[in-house]
């Protein structure tokens, strides 16, 4: 058994022998994305298993151990990874936690305080947390992020969000069911090979791979009928995880519908892009905001590939993030960028525009920002775009399945209502088109 050993500040560490001997519990988010990054870690050496547990006894485990006054998606996370803990599935000897840091006040930094203090109290405080980061926010000697590894993560995100928009956007209207998603697999393997080959991550070498990605769904034989578009928007984890919105994507899906979620891609840019303004209005070290620099503009080119392909084989593109940037200006100020601050907002905008006006807007409890720069900007998102029909889900652990999806189930709705009108507006321009021809052909003869 590994020995245990603490920094100078108390804090467990995860050592190299560790590293030999421990498996790593990753926490689910987007589906996609992390099943490839689970795959880039195992190529690095470590032992990593993807917690794939639902059920309403996450929640309850999470209340157990974490004030019921937190942030929703933080007692989730937390719930996960003790129930894991405590299923005896695990030897928790030789057992490790993942967890994101993005250095930002809110969750994605402070999850890991609370998640030690959790840990503690379920008697598992000889459990090591590790911190994955760019910020140097905290450090362990068997985990490194080495710049190879670190470009086959944001790989992992650019291939991840060009699957999951390409799968959206055919699986509603494939011939033979469980051909998109039999397609994603079929990539993620094809990219895990290629990392393992020291190929896939360069930037030539994505821009071929996601050429080829959106030609190979373009050839799904697809049945093209008018259907509700739906955008979900919200906080990062409740938006993308099937545990934090109760299936949300599958229930949409079941009730006829596309839906659009915005990719990371433009999450991680939102993030860099505060860190650079942060140094431009209150100073800050100029060769780290060089290196941030440098890595806004790497992101940039990359998600002009998405963009570039999706428009290349007939699909809608999603937003680029100068663009939503943009879409925010007199609406909501920039300064507004805890959690996912002022981007919420633009990407409601930003659906609503690109043919998805019905949207909705995930809340999770506990979460401050999201109600201000997400609820409290829906009447303004509808100024701005009439035909915006958006609902906002409250997801936390007294809210009930059927109440969420029947208030869903009203959005849709309307949603039904506008298609058929719209689609009976177009009608009767084809019908007066029509006249308008044979009156013309008449008139000569």
């Amino acid at each position: 058994m590994a020995t245990l050993k603490y920094d100078k500040n108390g804090r467990l560490l995860f050592t190299k022998e560790m590293k030999k001997e421990y498996t790593v519990l990753l926490p689910q988010m987007a589906s996609i994305q992390f099943r490839i990054m689970k795959r880039v870690l195992d190529e690095y050496g470590y032992n990593t298993v993807l917690l794939e547990t639902n059920g309403p006894e996450i929640a309850q485990t999470g209340l157990k151990y974490v004030h019921n006054d937190t942030c929703y998606p933080a007692l989730l996370v937390i719930g996960q990874f003790i129930n894991a803990l405590q299923s005896g599935k695990y030897d928790v000897h030789k057992t490790a936690l993942l967890i994101t840091q993005t250095g930002g006040g809110c969750r994605a930094s402070n999850y890991i305080h609370l998640l030690r203090k959790a840990l503690k109290k379920a008697g598992l405080e000889f459990v090591p947390v590790i911190s994955l980061n760019i910020s140097g926010l905290e450090k362990n000697p068997g985990f490194t992020l080495t710049l190879p590894m670190a470009r086959k993560l944001i790989g992992a995100l650019v291939y991840g969000d060009t699957l999951m928009l390409l799968s959206n956007q055919t699986k509603p209207y494939e011939v033979h069911k469980g051909e998109s998603m039999a397609l994603v697999d079929s990539w993620i393997e094809n990219i895990v090979g290629q990392y393992k080959e020291g190929r896939g991550f360069k930037l030539e070498q994505q821009k071929q791979n996601l050429d080829d990605m959106a030609k190979s769904f373009s050839n799904i034989e697809r049945t093209i009928v008018p259907k509700v578009k739906v955008g979900v928007v919200g906080e990062i984890y409740v938006k993308y995880a099937p545990l934090g919105n109760n299936n949300l994507e599958a229930f949409l899906g079941e009730q006829g519908c596309e839906v659009c979620v915005p990719g990371i891609m433009g999450f991680a840019l939102f993030k860099l892009d505060n860190r650079l303004q942060d140094i431009e209005l209150y100073g800050g070290n100029k060769v780290k905001y060089m290196a941030l620099s440098k890595a806004y503009d790497y992101l940039e080119k990359m998600e002009n590939l998405i963009v570039e392909c999706a428009v290349k084989y007939g699909f809608n593109p999603p937003g680029k993030y100068s663009h939503l940037k943009n879409l925010v200006k007199d609406v909501v100020g920039l300064g507004n960028k805890m959690g996912e601050g002022w981007l919420l907002t633009s990407e409601m905008l930003e659906l609503a525009e690109s043919g998805y006006p019905n949207i909705v807007c995930t809340q999770p409890f506990g979460c401050l920002p999201n109600h201000i720069v997400g609820k409290g900007m829906i009447r303004k998102v509808k100024e701005l775009n009439p035909n915006a029909n958006i609902v906002a889900i409250d997801y936390d652990p007294g809210a009930t399945r059927v109440n969420q999806e029947n208030r869903i189930k009203l959005m849709l709705a309307i949603a039904n209502e506008n298609l058929q009108n719209r689609l009976d507006e177009e009608n009767k321009k084809s019908m007066v088109k029509k006249v308008k021809i044979r009156t013309t052909v008449s008139d000569k003869k």
